[in-house]
């Protein structure tokens, strides 16, 4: 059956699959579809970026016990041509990231047992700011008009995802529900899956997934699409299972340390990319937007003290 989506597919805006982001992030992003000879580099790497700057392919090689043709081609599907190059690039960014870090550490870098509370406050902010800075720079602005596009015409709307990132989704439904629009988000797996089954052609389903691999979330899309509606993915990770059943993917561009797991710097990002959603949805409908905004504000102030 030939589906009626929401989104005009194909041509438009960047190969989702195909990361801009800073070395580090795209490593990550690409973690699990390494194999073991290319996985130990990746995760020497990102143990400890610096050590790119130490070590010649040779030695490099050597400490991640594998070959340095594993290297090469670990270095090409990252976009580079070669460990020279690959090097050049990794010392710049982190010599960028300390300086736009305001001297705490470069990005990414861990919490510390030993970190005191102030370092502590700084690697957090700095993971959050850069979170959203990298995300804002590497945004497929082609896709972001699909799906506010979509929005638009939408009859309904339904969102989800487990975890933090359902803090995300039903971020989105509600800003939505403010401006009058016809939008859910179930704390519930099966509830939203039983609202992804009831949606129609020009409807619209968000999963939201940090992995792209949330079986829940990657369920709901299928099911929408299933029932014809439009399905977009939001995830860090381009090429997941979860951008398999989207019809537009939006990204988010994430490095993730053991204390900033999905539920911090992530979070921060999704919530971002719903921000740009909702403001792009009131403004292209401004008038409307405003009025309900309007009204629905009125309607709690009998709800406030004084």
């Amino acid at each position: 059956m030939r589906r009626n989506s929401a989104f005009v597919l194909g041509g438009e805006g960047a190969d989702p699959n195909v990361a801009r982001v800073s070395i580090q992030t795209n490593i990550q992003s690409h973690l699990d579809s390494y194999p073991p000879s290319m996985r130990r580099v990746a995760d020497a790497i990102l143990s400890r970026p610096q050590i790119v700057l130490e070590l010649t392919i040779s030695q490099l090689a050597q400490t991640c016990d594998t070959s340095e043709t594993s290297v090469v081609r670990f270095c090409r599907t990252l976009g580079f041509t070669g460990y020279s190059p690959f090097k050049l690039q990794m010392a710049a960014e982190l010599a960028a990231e300390v300086a736009h870090g305001g001297g705490e550490g470069p990005y990414g870098s861990d919490i510390l047992p030993t970190d005191t509370l102030a370092e502590m406050v700084a690697k957090v902010s700095a993971s959050e700011r850069f979170g959203i800075q990298e995300t804002a720079e590497n945004l497929d602005l082609a896709a972001l008009q699909q799906v506010i596009d979509g929005i638009l015409v939408a009859g309904r709307v339904v969102a989800f995802g487990v975890g933090a990132s359902n803090a995300s989704a039903q971020d989105l439904a509600h800003k939505l529900a403010r401006i009058g629009r016809v939008a859910r988000s179930e704390y519930d797996a099966h509830d939203a899956l039983v609202s992804s089954a009831l949606l129609h052609p020009g409807d619209v389903a968000i999963g939201f997934s940090h992995s792209g691999r949330t079986r829940e979330a990657i369920e709901l899309l299928k099911v929408a699409r299933a029932a014809g509606a439009a399905t977009v993915a939001v995830t860090n990770v381009g090429g997941s299972p979860l951008t398999a059943h989207a019809d537009v993917t939006l990204r988010t561009a994430v490095r993730e340390t053991t204390f900033r797991s999905g539920a911090m710097a992530s979070r921060i990002a999704q919530l971002t990319l719903v921000d740009y959603i909702f403001v792009g949805v009131a403004r292209a409908d401004y008038d409307n937007s405003i009025r309900a905004l309007r009204v629905t504000r009125e309607s709690l102030n009998g709800l406030k003290d004084g």
